[in-house]
């Protein structure tokens, strides 16, 4: 089971990205990938990971934390096997490695902190400069 993220970079404030989490492995074959909520999170240099978005298995609800709402828009396409997060009006304080997660609890538990984690990608780098 691996979760890849692509579409990290480097970008100017008040530029755009879009960041793709593609699912594969034995686990998310057929109907399965739509049984976990997925989440981005992202962790800037010396700080630690923090949430920023998580979607329910359907896609019909999401969470974003403050910092990013209203910029980043997360949806996701069951029938790739994939989830995308936009991210408009990028802020230099949004540079951070942005991973990937997923989860067969709640996305709202996910928003709360206290969702569990099955997989996690192992990030793609995204650099906003002043």
């Amino acid at each position: 089971e691996q979760l890849d993220e692509s579409g990290g970079g480097l970008v100017q404030a008040g530029g755009s990205l879009k960041l793709s989490c593609a699912a594969s492995g034995g686990t998310f074959i057929g109907s399965t990938f739509a049984s976990y909520a997925m989440a981005w999170y992202r962790q800037a240099p010396g700080k630690e990971r923090e949430f920023v978005a998580a979607t329910s298995w359907s896609g019909s609800t999401t969470y974003y934390a403050d910092s990013v709402k209203g910029r980043f828009t997360f949806s996701r396409d069951n029938a790739k096997n994939t989830v995308f997060l936009p991210m408009n009006a990028l802020k230099p304080e949004d540079t951070a490695v942005y991973y990937c997660a997923a989860s067969l609890s709640h996305a709202y538990d996910m928003f709360r902190g206290v969702g569990a984690i099955k997989y996690w990608g192992k990030g793609t780098l995204v650099t906003v400069s002043s």
